[in-house]
């Protein structure tokens, strides 16, 4: 089922009652308040971008309850917190187990599969959005070794940025880099959180990763899992560029942005909204996890 993503951006009251979100909007810019419920269990997403918004227990609790992530963001605008479920699954022990006693010749394959799909993605985009040759990118993803020992990640994300925005030729990806790296970092911020819900939801811990696996990281998992799906964001924010001039993060931008649960992707030979590909995703992590399975399905861009 496809849940529903909600920003709430100026002065807002959020509380439970009779098991519905219940909204009040604050008086702001001249528009009067306004009220409105919405049905917990059809929230996936929930998006706190201004420093007045209250929240009650009793709201958050019933969010998190129905498997649903509450983003907060900074006074940038950015998003900078996630909170999510601490059980999303009925055999989450077992689940936990199996992740956590995942030998580290699995964990580098499956590494090897997610840098390989990533980087097919990467290129298929670049074809797609400027025709770009991309016959070095094919040969470097088939030539990924277990565990990426040669980091042809990193080679094919230097050709891919320097193709990507070709009105743009001294762009540099960076999370304190200059437009767009501002619009890249929180449609990314969105996939993070749609991934680490599917990973709860799945019954595994967001924390433990294949990859990554720095010590300040809470999601180190959601991060390794999100690669493969790091190209439609791209897609979603050139689509974006070509529609709206402004470099800041404004309004327009974010409600395009807050689409990405909800866009179009093609998994396993079928099309799926992306939020649904990924608990497909996360679901074939934990068939491999408890040995059932030797491949992640990733989507195709």
């Amino acid at each position: 089922m496809i849940k529903r993503t909600l920003c709430f951006s100026h002065p807002a009251y959020l509380s439970l009652r009779n098991k519905q979100l219940s909204v009040r909007l604050e008086k702001h810019d001249g528009e009067p308040e306004r009220e409105a419920t919405i049905p917990v269990e059809d929230i996936g997403f929930v998006v706190l971008d201004h420093r007045q918004i209250t929240i009650t227990h009793g709201a958050l609790s019933a969010l998190l309850d129905n498997n649903a992530s509450v983003i907060t963001c900074n006074e940038s605008h950015m998003p900078v917190g996630l909170m999510l479920p601490l059980e999303g699954n009925t055999i989450q022990s077992e689940r936990f187990q199996s992740q956590l006693s995942a030998s580290l010749p699995l964990r580098k394959q499956l590494w090897q599969q997610t840098v390989q799909q990533k980087i097919l993605n990467q290129a298929a985009l670049l074809r797609e959005l400027h025709g770009t040759g991309t016959g070095n990118m094919q040969h470097w993803a088939a030539d990924v070794h277990s565990g990426d020992s040669t980091n042809l990640e990193g080679r094919a994300a230097a050709f891919y940025w320097s193709q990507m925005f070709p009105t743009l030729p001294n762009f540099t990806r960076s999370r304190e880099g200059e437009y767009p790296n501002n619009l890249l970092n929180y449609g990314y911020a969105i996939l993070r959180a749609v991934i680490a819900r599917a990973l709860v939801g799945s019954g595994m811990l967001p924390t433990l990763g294949i990859h990554h696996h720095s010590r300040y990281n809470a999601y180190c998992l959601a991060d390794d899992i999100m690669e493969p799906y790091r190209p439609f964001v791209d897609r979603l924010v050139v689509e974006t560029m070509s529609e709206c001039c402004d470099v800041e993060v404004t309004t327009n931008i974010k409600r395009r942005l807050l689409t990405v649960p909800t866009l179009d992707v093609r998994i396993g030979g079928q099309r799926s909204p992306l939020m649904v590909a990924a608990s497909q995703t996360t679901a074939s992590l934990a068939r491999c996890f408890a040995g059932e399975s030797r491949r992640i399905t990733y989507p195709e861009l």
